[in-house]
């Protein structure tokens, strides 16, 4: 091992590397200089700063679990080789010895560098690394004066030199941005940080198995498409040259996945982003990951019962617990969740009269006093979501199924059968946010086309977000689809809630940003 990790390079620097080396350095920084000029006298020695063929034998963490237990005379008794590589955190240099700390993957862990252990050129290396720096080292085990874990290091490679320094303080609210803009130095130095993407990784790999053991398929629909449907929201418009058509990219996966539940494939999901072209908030980012899931012969209902039984194993997951803080607030997960129609809610939360309900021009009266601002055209369900909106919405922290919307803002969602005016649809509210969307699909081919022709009105009387006419998916039910119910959940606004990250960028790795 020693002679592996200490072998060099058969590449030496030609003159026009030195040249490129020197035309990097201009306009930088005094560390960068230096850095710089440790490189092109690397090269120059014929060492090569990046080489491809060095393999760790273990990592960090499974040399803490397998020999984290063992006392100094048992280290000392096994001398135990070990091999590892990562990132230069830190360096405390004594003059002829140091110690350094080694960060991958999975965690850290203290070496400790020695001329009299390393070598002559072994310790000339070391010297020309600097924290960021990635190395290979190789050892036995030890304890310290203060009893921590340490490689003695025996044998040393480079195995990328870095030319800027780490970031000395890069966290807080001033860093913010730079922090979004430069994930990899906010994940490198940031263990919570790192730690939050981990558990994304893992709540998205929980859902697919909670789902996979109740036989539904994974799936991949188009991104790009023909008409925007499944959601009343702004798309991307982009052309395609070939085909000679303009496409958008999906704002919803839900009319080509219903599609396949009238196939036969009949409990289907996919998690995959879409993309809305509209505002940037704690909440809201243009591309998102969604995941959408669709079952045969089954209702809005039952899709409460998998939620509740979904949501609350994964904050068990996370958390082991079912009660658990959200900036500052406690959420209990325990089920039953409370449920509460849209109208209820307005009651409730509004005082409202009931003549609101049955009259447009109340309802927008109402909503003047409540000092709403309603759009000019909006019908009727639309006024009455305001008001909710408004007034109601932000009031569920706990987390509440809000069910039966009015008939106009839910156009894909089925009637339901003791009041026609409304759908049987229910939205997850958690902390205050809609957490998920889920209805009992319209299958009525007729009804279905007239929702659409319903909402070509209101794209003509000025609503942008009306759905489109989509007439090759009410071809598709024409041949008939099953009852089915079907389902949306925002998995970044979920991973906010189990991580208790107060924006959404906190939990996408490269959320988009102005220039």
């Amino acid at each position: 091992m020693r002679e592996f990790l200490q072998k060099k390079s058969s590449q030496y620097l030609r003159g026009k590397n030195i040249e490129r080396v020197s035309i990097i350095v201009e306009n930088r920084s005094a560390e960068f200089l230096t850095r710089a000029t440790k490189l092109k006298e690397l090269k120059e020695a014929g060492v090569n700063p990046y080489p491809n063929d060095f393999k760790p034998e273990t990592t960090a963490s499974e040399v803490v679990r397998g020999f984290g237990a063992l006392t100094k005379e048992e280290l000392e008794a096994k001398r135990h080789p070990v091999c590892i590589a990562g990132r230069i955190m830190a360096i405390r240099d004594f003059g002829k010895a140091s110690f350094i700390q080694i960060q991958d993957m999975s965690g850290r862990l203290q070496a400790y560098i020695k001329k009299d252990f390393l070598g002559e050129d072994g310790y000339a290396l070391f010297k020309k690394c600097d924290m960021g720096d990635i190395v290979g080292v190789g050892g036995t085990l030890f304890r310290t004066r203060t009893n921590e874990l340490t490689i003695e290091v025996t044998a040393l490679r480079l195995l990328s030199k870095g030319l800027h320094p780490l970031p000395e303080k890069w966290h807080g609210l001033t860093d913010v941005e730079a922090r979004y803009r430069q994930r990899y130095l906010d994940i490198m130095v940031n263990p919570e940080v790192k730690e939050v993407f981990l558990k994304r990784s893992m709540i998205v790999q929980y859902i697919r198995e909670f789902l996979t053991s109740r036989d539904y398929i994974e799936v991949e629909t188009p991104m790009l498409q023909p008409i925007p449907g499944g959601a009343a929201a702004k798309p991307f418009k982009t052309y395609h040259n070939a085909l000679s058509m303009e496409l958008y990219m999906r704002i919803a996966p839900e009319l080509y996945l219903k599609r396949l539940v009238i196939g036969g494939l009949e409990r289907v999901f996919e998690i995959n982003r879409n993309f809305r072209n509209e505002g940037i908030s704690t909440q809201h980012n243009p591309e998102f990951t969604m995941l959408e899931f669709y079952q045969a012969y089954a209702t809005f209902e039952d899709l409460m019962d998998l939620t509740e039984e979904l949501v609350s194993a994964l904050v068990i997951k996370i958390h082991g617990r079912l009660k658990i803080s959200y900036q500052g607030q406690e959420l209990d997960f325990t089920p039953p969740w409370t449920r509460i129609s849209v109208y209820d809610a307005i009651r409730k939360y509004a005082n409202a009269p009931e003549e609101i309900f049955t009259n447009k021009a109340k309802a927008l009266e109402f909503s003047k006093k409540l000092g709403i601002e309603v759009a000019p055209g909006l019908s009727h369900g639309k006024v009455l979501i305001e008001i909710f909106e408004n007034t109601a919405e932000h009031r569920f922290s706990q987390p509440t199924f809000v069910t039966l919307y009015p008939l106009d803002v839910s156009p894909l969602s089925r009637k339901n059968e003791k009041d026609p005016s409304l759908v049987d649809r229910f939205e997850l509210l958690i902390a205050g946010r809609e957490i998920a969307n889920a209805f009992s699909e319209l299958n009525d081919p007729v009804d279905q086309r007239e929702r659409f022709e319903g909402q070509l009105n209101e794209r003509a009387a000025g609503d942008i977000e009306a759905h489109e006419m989509d007439e090759d998916y009410v071809r598709a039910l024409e041949y008939g689809m099953p009852p089915t119910a079907g389902e949306g959940i925002g998995i970044d606004r979920l991973v906010m809630l189990l991580t208790d990250s107060p924006s959404i960028r906190d939990v996408i790795l490269f959320p988009q940003l102005k220039k």
